[in-house]
């Protein structure tokens, strides 16, 4: 009976293998063998919960039966209850310890629940049963790709295809180790084999699309996704999104702007959905139409913060309409604290004051101690009681916890500074870089006295056409400014140096000066050069042409700049000396440098100005001093600087950023720093600056 009831599952006869199995349970009684046989036939005709109802009469009959356990796990997987099928595959390993399939579904249970380490525990337990199987590698290497071990799931991986090249769990987990080293084609054809094993679902195949997108396939892509949305499950907002983020990307923004208006209408008002949106009716001058559908998605979904922010980008800035929208988004969600900052932004620039200031309190009112709010307060405060206003920053410091406080101080010491309160406001300055001096970098180095002979500035050699070009300026500088305009004048703007990753070369070492200098320093010139070139492809220069922004400079990087890159270019941003140093203590600098006192921080930028102003007078290497003084917070005046200076036109960025010291405040402090400002005044005087 056993071998028809085998023969019928075979050929997918689920009734037939039923029809016997009930025979033999009713020829031989209820016995452990039978009813096993009628529950594996019950769970192929597809009665799972009547199957695994027999399944527990057998177990009931055989409770030690190590099999029985296993095939009930298996049962309770399939009817998703986890729990019940992890307590059975316990029960199945304790009764037989080389139960290899009942280890395996442990793992894949743990995996499924982001339990690395137990599933890392049970792969061991199952290879002492089957050393090296690929299931075994499998386990592996899933846990490998969990925690981020991209090198080491691709190898256990691919070891595993090679022995199971037709199952699908394993290529499913070799994809997505080919994306982890983000090899997108390998990963492709992978799941591409998935497909073609078993029935896809919508998302694999969707995925397939992505797949096909990142790596420039476009066509490719929207061919696959127009296949996804044919399918019954297939015309989802998310999938229209994506059609039309694609269709925009191939040049098509009227079909994307179909696609997307589909994803609105079906699905929620979301940044995703609106940002394409937006730059494909931008693309298409329609912004009749654009004001239109989203006017229309607002009357149906009126707390649709997102719908609301595009509505305002069709809306003139500080106009009337923008006024308009602002006054709606507020009715509808009106204690939506975002919103109202909205509205008082554009009383602001409407010059309504009094409004921006009502705004403000209403802000307040509901969130106690929301900064935007309090600060328009205090702005007002500034203009009519400057006292009152630094009581209420003093307030709203002293209402937060001992560790919070430090973060505010910044804002107390502008505005005791824009109240006239000079001395208060450097006390806080201070005080505030001393609680923060721990968690700031070190003052870089600086070489000393420079050589007695520098060496030649070679010639450009005749094939070489790249031009690098470094950025740098010291604290107070405003250099962040100069280079906010670059990286949007140009593709090769590199600001890494101040993230993660950075680069790993030479001119990003603090160590570097002090072996330049050395006679026998362990980096040579010619490695420094070396090294930088060598990191420019990982950071997406292939030719050279760059333009870099240095964390530091000194110039003994000129023994091996002159001799190794003469074909390179030095930008160095300046403002008067003492305005820098006021400005490096109010507001920091773009590296987070330890400040311990207004004198050490005098004298570093002496000693860094002063190699400057060594550069300039000696023409060390090809450069140009770019000087901000008058122009900090002009976006106009800063594009045609650098237009003068590079010969190409720079584009005017609507904001630089907030409004900071004005050109010769320094003047201000010359009583409470008169010690550093002393310090500073003769480098000023060498880089063109008066005494007074």
């Amino acid at each position: 009976m056993q071998d028809q009831i085998i023969q019928a599952l075979r050929r997918n006869a689920a009734d037939d293998a039923v029809a016997l199995a009930r025979d033999w349970v009713a020829a031989e009684g209820e016995n452990a063998r039978t009813l096993r046989w009628l529950a594996l036939s019950l769970q192929q005709q597809g009665h799972a919960d009547e199957a695994l109802s027999t399944l527990r009469q057998a177990i009931a009959l055989a409770p030690d039966d190590a099999d029985l356990h296993l095939m009930q796990a298996g049962l309770l997987l399939a009817l998703r209850e986890t729990g019940a099928a992890g307590a059975a595959l316990s029960r199945t390993t304790a009764l037989d310890p080389n139960q290899f399939e009942a280890y395996v579904m442990q793992a894949h249970l743990a995996i499924a629940r982001a339990d690395m380490d137990e599933a890392d525990r049970i792969s061991r337990l199952a290879a002492r049963v089957k050393p090296d199987h690929p299931q075994v590698l499998t386990i592996d290497g899933i846990v490998a790709l969990r925690r981020g071990d991209a090198d080491r799931a691709l190898a256990l991986l691919s070891r595993a295809a090679e022995h199971m090249p037709d199952n699908p769990q394993v290529l499913f987990a070799l994809g997505f180790a080919y994306l982890g080293k983000e090899h997108y084609a390998f990963a492709e054809r992978a799941f591409a084999r998935v497909i073609d094993m078993q029935p896809p679902g919508t998302q694999l195949r969707a995925f397939m699309a992505q797949l096909a997108f990142r790596q420039g396939r476009v066509g490719d892509a929207i061919e696959v996704l127009d296949g996804v949305m044919a399918l019954p499950d297939g015309d989802t907002p998310v999938m229209r999104r994506l059609a039309g983020e694609y269709r925009l990307r191939a040049g098509q923004p009227a079909e994307a702007v179909v696609h997307l208006r589909r994803a609105l209408e079906t699905g929620t008002a979301d940044r995703a959905v609106l940002q394409p949106l937006l730059v494909a009716w931008q693309q298409l001058g329609a912004d009749d139409e654009a004001r239109d559908v989203l006017d229309a998605t607002l009357s149906r979904q009126p707390r649709a913060n997102d719908a609301w922010v595009a509505r305002l980008a069709l809306a003139p800035v500080g106009g009337e309409e923008s006024l308009e929208v602002a006054e709606r988004w507020v009715e509808a969600m009106p204690e939506f604290v975002p919103a109202l900052e909205t509205l008082m932004r554009v009383h602001d620039l409407r010059g309504h004051p009094d409004e921006a200031e009502m705004v403000a309190r209403q802000i307040v009112a509901i969130e106690p101690g929301r900064i935007s709010g309090e600060q328009r307060i205090v702005e007002a405060l500034l203009q009519r009681d400057p006292p009152a206003a630094i009581a209420c920053v003093q307030s709203l410091i002293e209402g937060l916890a001992e560790r919070d406080r430090t973060v505010l101080r910044p804002w107390l010491a502008q505005v005791q500074d824009r109240a006239g309160e000079h001395a208060a406001a450097l006390a806080t300055w201070m005080e505030f870089h001393g609680e923060q001096a721990q968690h700031r970098l070190p003052l870089p180095p600086h070489s000393g006295n420079p050589p007695a002979q520098w060496p030649a500035l070679a010639e450009v050699p005749a094939e070489v056409s790249a031009r690098p070009l470094f950025l740098w300026g010291a604290p107070g500088s405003h250099v962040e400014r100069v280079a906010q305009v670059m990286a949007a004048a140009s593709p090769v703007m590199r600001r890494d140096r101040f993230g993660q990753p950075a680069p790993n070369d030479a001119l990003q070492s603090y160590r570097t000066v002090t072996e330049l200098s050395k006679p026998k320093g362990k980096v040579s010139a010619a490695q420094v050069v070396g090294s930088f070139k060598s990191t420019l492809p990982a950071r997406g220069i292939q030719d050279g042409n760059v333009i870099d922004w240095l964390l530091w400079w000194d110039n003994s990087l000129l023994l091996a700049l002159r001799p190794y890159l003469p074909e390179g270019r030095l930008a160095i941003v300046l403002r008067d000396p003492r305005d820098m140093l006021m400005d490096w203590i109010a507001f920091g600098a773009p590296m987070p440098l330890a400040v311990r006192s207004a004198e050490e921080a005098a004298r570093w930028l002496v000693e860094s100005l002063s190699q400057v102003a060594t550069l300039h007078e000696q023409d060390l290497y090809p450069h140009r001093l770019l000087r901000l003084d008058g122009i900090e917070d002009n976006p106009q005046a800063i594009a045609e600087l650098l237009q003068q200076a590079f010969g190409v036109p720079f584009p005017v960025l609507p904001s630089l950023g907030a409004s900071r010291m004005a050109a010769g405040h320094w003047r201000a402090y010359r009583d409470l720093l008169a010690n550093e400002l002393a310090l500073l005044t003769p480098v000023a005087v060498r880089l063109g600056y008066a005494a007074e």
